[in-house]
């Protein structure tokens, strides 16, 4: 009796064994993880098996024999893998993606589509414009209240499994699952307002959203890819039951008569929509007729004898100017708003004048007019240009500081790079503790540059990554990281 029991658990286990190994299909061996490419190996394989691994996946048949002789840490050609043991029968062989080549923001390059690792080239999102609208099919596919995206995606009711990817999640193939329901497939995420690339994955296949009207082509790649924006401001005007028609249109959209067209509701009518930091003008246009924003006390003159509503979307900056408590007007006027001298009208407050204004990450150039009299700002040491050009320069959320520390006895150093067009008298550097210093925002990427001192061009001393010019002389380059 002792024998049969031990017979039958012998003969479980090879069954259980040998279903284990039938079940682990070698297609599903790699993933990207956390920025790692991941391969799971199975030490049941025969050699066919292994061969076909390596050739499904393009990787080197020495690599796996290594992980499957016990080695640890397996080097070939300049790429370090390493194998780590997860079960008696299972081996994770895994190396860092390295992007370098391709895009030094993106840290996860390859990622499994229709069983072939293909370049994210084509996924990587753009830079968000200053606005933006959905325009779905129909109205319930997205929605966005309180922080929550909503996804909808109708249909495919034979599918068996479909996955949301997009910017949002590193275009992870199996962070989010949708779920089904008796009319299509749903899935709700916390998102910040803002753009967002994404598509669908359904059975393995990828695809844009086909109720989504609206769609992007990746960076130098013929991939498509559909565009949603989480909104961060209602346009409403209540009332107006009888109007055909009501358009929205401001400075963010260079005041386009025709593009932004208001949704009817019970009460009036509503167009969400994202816009980036700032402060804009706008109006509401209804069957031809321009006005204001009656549930808006925020309004300023055009400069041309009208009137606009504005808003301003995150944090302001405070301008302030001390002193001329004696003038009749002081106004601030920069590239932020075209230079208009007459549209952005100080406050008067005890002992000068200040004005809170809403602006993006960025370098702004700007002056403040008293009484008509162009001035630069007497307290703000940074500027750019001489003489009559010269402007303030107000850098809002500042990341970067170039900084010289070899040259204390300079009578003027020039920061001029890719990022102002390479100006030889464009940003002016200010000497703090012996150093001379520029503070800037940088949005993310590669920049060149150069420091001018007393008329002579020079690499930074500090930084030893530079490259070629034209001029043979080099540039020093600077990466700044998301």
């Amino acid at each position: 009796m002792k024998i049969k029991i031990k017979q039958i658990l012998i003969l479980l286990l090879i069954v259980s064994a040998l279903t284990s190994k039938a079940q682990f299909n070698p297609k599903d061996a790699c993933r990207v993880e956390n920025g790692k490419l991941i391969l799971t190996l199975d030490l049941r394989w025969n050699n066919e098996e292994r061969k076909k691994v390596s050739e499904l996946f393009d990787i080197d048949s020495t690599i796996i024999t290594g992980a499957f002789q016990g080695k640890l840490d397996i080097s070939l050609n300049g790429t370090d893998w390493k194998a780590q043991k997860t079960g008696p029968y299972f081996i994770e062989l895994s190396k860092p993606v390295d992007s370098t080549t391709v895009n030094r923001a993106n840290k996860s390059e390859l990622f499994m589509i229709d069983d072939k690792l293909i370049s994210k080239n084509g996924m990587v999102e753009t830079e968000p414009g200053v606005y933006g609208v959905n325009n779905f099919t129909k109205e319930n596919i997205f929605r966005y209240v309180n922080g929550k995206a909503t996804f909808y995606l109708p249909g495919n009711l034979d599918a068996h499994r479909v996955y949301l990817s997009g910017t949002f999640n590193n275009w992870s193939t199996m962070q989010n699952q949708m779920q089904p329901s008796d009319s299509g497939w749903t899935i709700s995420l916390k998102l910040k307002p803002g753009k967002y690339l994404y598509k669908y994955i359904i059975d393995g296949k990828w695809g844009t959203d086909p109720n989504n009207k609206t769609k992007e082509k990746g960076n130098n790649s013929h991939i498509y890819n559909s565009v949603v924006y989480c909104s961060n401001h209602l346009f409403e005007l209540k009332g107006y039951p009888d109007a055909r028609k009501v358009i929205v249109t401001g400075s963010f959209n260079s005041w386009n008569k025709k593009e932004l067209k208001m949704t009817k509701v019970n009460n009036g009518w509503l167009l969400p929509i994202f816009l980036r930091d700032g402060t804009y003008a706008y109006k509401f246009i209804v069957d031809n007729e321009w006005i204001k924003d009656p549930a808006n006390k925020a309004a300023r003159p055009d400069g041309s004898g009208n009137q606009n509503s504005y808003i301003g979307i995150g944090d302001s900056v405070l301008f302030h100017l001390e002193g001329f408590t004696n003038a009749g007007a002081v106004f601030v006027a920069g590239n932020f708003n075209a230079w208009n001298m007459w549209e952005l009208l100080m406050d008067k407050v005890p002992g000068g004048w200040e004005l809170p204004y809403a602006l993006a990450a960025g370098n702004y150039e700007y002056k403040f007019i008293v009484d008509g009299k162009w001035m630069t700002d007497p307290s703000n040491p940074f500027f750019t240009g001489s003489g009559n050009t010269q402007n303030s320069i107000l850098s809002v959320k500042p990341n970067y500081t170039f900084k010289l520390d070899k040259y204390p006895n300079a009578s003027k150093v020039i920061l001029a790079g890719s990022f102002n067009g390479w100006g030889v008298d464009s940003y002016h550097m200010i000497k703090k503790d012996n150093k001379w210093v520029f503070t800037l925002y940088l949005k993310p990427g590669k920049y060149t540059y150069k420091f001018v001192v007393d008329g002579k061009w020079i690499l930074d001393p500090n930084n030893e990554t530079w490259e070629k010019n034209e001029y043979n002389t080099g540039n020093s380059v600077l990466w700044i990281n998301p």
